[in-house]
């Protein structure tokens, strides 16, 4: 294996990938390979189009890479559908995947059956804490917490502007501007009754 290509992801900006990077440097380190590093930071699994997957995925098409290395699965994807449309796009290209914490090497029939079976749990694992994420906020609004962003406070003379603009047939996106604040807090300024 000599041209490895490594990748690293983490959700949010208070994670790192300084540990994946690690795992993944050793690995290639005791490979002997030469060495290209994709790295998503702050960005989720569930999104197909990612900066650094994206140019990964360029260098694939250009045939820069032989091989490439993941910590586990999900920091790859979270999807089943999206798994496997990366595992068949490096299939034809003849790059082989491999995800050290799981054991896979897709360069094998029971790396690619591992696959299959690691990935349809990755999305499981994704739909669990949506469903759990959906809950609690339900749970929150009816015990009268807010969820979101806070209101935006705004005063009588903000009111009274928006007003005069909106007659004089202001967009909301201008008032916003003009205003300072978000067109969704003139929205709700000009619903207040006056």
């Amino acid at each position: 294996m000599k041209r490895l290509a490594i990748y690293a992801r983490c959700s949010t900006d208070d994670q790192s990938t300084a540990p994946q990077l690690d795992a993944l440097r050793s690995y290639a380190d005791r490979r002997g390979s030469e060495v290209l590093e994709f790295i998503d930071e702050g960005v989720s699994g569930s999104k197909d189009r990612r900066p650094a997957l994206d140019a990964l995925r360029e260098a694939c098409r250009r045939r820069e890479i032989d091989a490439l290395a993941v910590v586990k699965l999900d920091r790859l994807a979270r999807s089943v559908r999206h798994l496997t449309t990366l595992a068949g796009e490096f299939e034809a290209w003849g790059i082989d995947l491999i995800v050290l914490d799981q054991g896979i090497d897709t360069s094998t029939p029971a790396g690619r059956l591992l696959f299959n079976v690691l990935a349809s749990i990755a999305e499981f694992e994704r739909d669990l804490i949506i469903e759990r994420t959906r809950a609690g906020l339900a749970a929150a609004r009816r015990r009268g917490v807010h969820c979101g962003r806070p209101k935006t406070a705004t005063t009588d003379e903000q009111r009274t502007r928006a007003r005069r603009m909106r007659e004089s047939g202001q967009s909301l996106r201008y008032i916003a501007g003009v205003l300072g604040v978000s067109p969704a807090s003139v929205h709700r300024m000009l619903a207040e009754p006056e």
